[in-house]
């Protein structure tokens, strides 16, 4: 469908603390396609975050090539093939699938050597693509003062230890501690001023705030898994290594958030969002890390968040339609009895009047 040079900066697999980021070499340069766009229509009542596609199939997806963020050749582009994204909203939440193709590889407890994914959204007005929000600060000197305009909320998603098919994100237990973590399947609510200065909601370099909350929930599910009655822990890796398909990740969140720290990007109806996809996949038996992924743009990709009102509008015509013809019948058969009654009245029942002449008047 779409082919782009895709590029995104960089999301370690660290969750606070040291990063490692990419070192560039050159000038930055980005060749981003200005038409790909993402569209979440209003779609009440269609999806369940479990992993599985089916429930997506009617839902129009965007398709990405998927290449490397130090290198964004196409010759150098991920060989399982393209990455499909797909949006919805139900007025509330926010969904979201992707669906990548790739050789199964699981390793129980590494989340290095499982596939990951991450979405990334623009928050601060000045926050770009390129260099996760682009502050200009380093570690020791940023702040949400120094770095104010920057930031970007990010979703980061390492399978490791999650079951395939159970949810992940936020818990009664994390969220209770005040932060973006998630101790049971690391589905975690991050955000950025640049690579070196991300950390968990809540968490920063000024002190904690317990106010905090990881709002999203997600699975993954892969299609060479033949059990679709759940998996346990204790069924890992689930199926056996280098089974060919489809990986695939869903997740939701909340169109608004209780955020006041400028942490969670906020999703208006019938407005337009800044976001971007990265995805990791460890290639032989080594092991990805945080500056290897491959991403599907360099640049933000619009995010359309649909209003219901055109789906409304279209179903309000359409009954007014449907009434306007119902009338019109009704119209037509009482016509119908009008006519038979007069007729009976004209033609019928003068006979039964006797005829007097006009001399005897």
């Amino acid at each position: 469908m779409l082919r782009v040079l895709l590029v995104i900066s960089v999301l370690g697999s660290a969750l606070i603390g040291g990063v490692d980021s990419h070192e560039e070499s050159g000038e930055w340069s980005c060749q981003s396609d200005s038409e790909l766009q993402l569209v979440a229509e209003f779609r009440p009542g269609t999806v369940t975050v479990d992993g599985h596609a089916d429930d997506w199939k009617d839902i129009d997806g965007f398709e990405f090539s998927l290449l490397p963020a130090l290198d964004p050749d196409d010759e150098n582009e991920y060989k399982g093939g393209k990455m499909t994204v797909k949006a919805l909203h139900d007025g509330r939440d926010v969904f979201f699938m992707l669906q990548v193709g790739g050789d199964y590889v699981y390793s129980k407890g590494d989340n290095n050597k499982c596939p990951s994914v991450a979405l990334m959204f623009q928050i601060g007005q000045e926050a770009s693509y390129h260099n996760m929000g682009g502050c200009k600060e380093g570690v020791s000197s940023c702040t949400n003062k120094t770095c104010k305009g920057h930031e970007v909320d990010i979703m980061h998603f390492s399978i490791g230890n999650a079951i395939p098919g159970r949810l992940y994100g936020g818990n009664p237990i994390d969220n209770g501690v005040g932060n973006g973590g998630d101790r049971f399947g690391h589905l975690v609510d991050l955000y950025a001023w640049n690579p070196h200065c991300r950390y968990l909601n809540g968490l920063s370099p000024s002190g904690n705030d317990t106010s905090a909350q990881n709002n999203w929930k997600g699975a993954w599910w892969h299609s060479s898994f033949t059990v679709h009655s759940g998996f346990v822990e204790e069924d890992n890796p689930y199926t056996s290594n280098g089974q060919k398909g489809t990986y695939f990740f869903e997740f939701s969140r909340p169109l608004r958030t209780a955020d006041r720290l400028q942490q969670d990007v906020q999703f208006t109806i019938g407005a337009t969002s800044k976001m971007s996809v990265a995805f990791w996949y460890p290639l032989g038996d080594l092991p990805w890390h945080g500056s290897g992924h491959f991403s599907v743009n360099c640049d933000w990709v619009p995010l359309d968040i649909i209003s219901g009102s055109s789906t409304l509008t279209g179903t309000t015509k359409s009954g007014s339609v449907n009434a306007s013809s119902v009338f019109a019948l009704l119209l037509s058969v009482v016509s119908l009895c009008a006519s038979v009654f007069v007729g009976y009245w004209v033609i019928i029942r003068p006979n039964k009047i006797p005829f007097t002449p006009m001399e005897n008047l």
